[in-house]
Parts: structure tokens; sequence; C-alpha cells
């Protein structure tokens, strides 16, 4: 990171800057080009394993994407403002934002689906608890990011 004065190490800090952002941002490589989408995410923090939880349909470009296999790189942020000055070059951007990348595949068994529908509820609702019914379990296409490599930046 070239700006060491913004970057943020810290375990606790970064856990809770990931727990302000509301979307989580997934880009692939695809055959020369970058395709990058905007998820819903959940996230859990065990030992020193972060991981990041999404749902999705079955089917299109991100899913045949994971399928294929690979590293994938991700992106999220939070506390936008600008700061103003007199001149153009004087003003600023605050923010906070996690940048890091890592493995995505995809979660079949309906428990482990519901443990990581219950993250993705509970990062947008506070609620941890929630019931699934079977069909849409079925239905609904469910992956991680086994994050291998994050740095989290904070200007403010």
């Amino acid at each position: 990171m070239r700006r060491k004065d913004r970057e943020v190490t810290d375990t606790d800090k970064i856990n809770n800057i990931i727990k302000e952002c509301d979307c989580c941002r997934l880009g692939f490589y695809d055959n020369g080009s970058i395709y990058i989408v905007p998820l819903s995410f959940g996230f859990e923090f065990t030992g020193e394993k972060r991981t990041l939880y999404f749902h999705s349909a079955k089917e299109g470009r991100k899913i045949e994407l994971i399928a294929k296999g690979g590293n994938v790189g991700f992106e999220m942020d939070a506390r936008h403002s600008i700061t103003p000055d007199e001149i153009a070059c004087g003003y600023s951007a605050r923010f906070v934002s996690v940048i890091g990348e890592g493995r995505v595949e995809f979660i079949e068994e309906s428990d482990k689906k519901e443990c990581a529908l219950n993250l993705i509820m509970s990062h947008y609702t506070g609620k941890d608890k929630w019931d699934y019914k079977p069909e849409m379990l079925s239905a609904t296409c469910i992956f991680r990011l086994e994050v291998m490599e994050l740095s989290c930046k904070e200007h403010e």
C-alpha cells in the first residue's frame, strides 16, 4: 500500500469496517476481459480465516465463471464524503475500503447453505436465526469466498 499512514491492520477494526459495508464487488477475469458484479454478502472470521458468503440465481455469467474456478478479486467500501477546497486538486475523498482476493466455491449442502444465508441476513438485519423452505434452499445458489489476501484503508 502506497499510503502506509492510511493502512488498517488491526483485525477487529477491519472486521468492523466490513460490517459497515453494504455491498461487496467481485471481480472475475473472463478470457481477456474483467467482469465485476456488486453483491449482498455476509462474513465470518474464525481463527485467522475470513470468509465471505453470497447468494445468487443458479445461472448467469457469474455462475459460469465460478464454475471455472480460479481466484477472484473483491472490494467493499463505506463512509463516503468529499472534503471541499478552494482549488480543484485540494478536494479530497474520505472513505474506508477493503480489497483483496481469494478463491470462490459453491456450497451445496442444505445445512451449510442455511448457515451462509443466516450470515448474510444477519449482516443486513442483525437477526441471525431464520427459517428457510427446502425448495428455496434448492433454488438458491450459495457460494463462499475464502479470503487469501486483504488490505484495508481508512482516510478520514
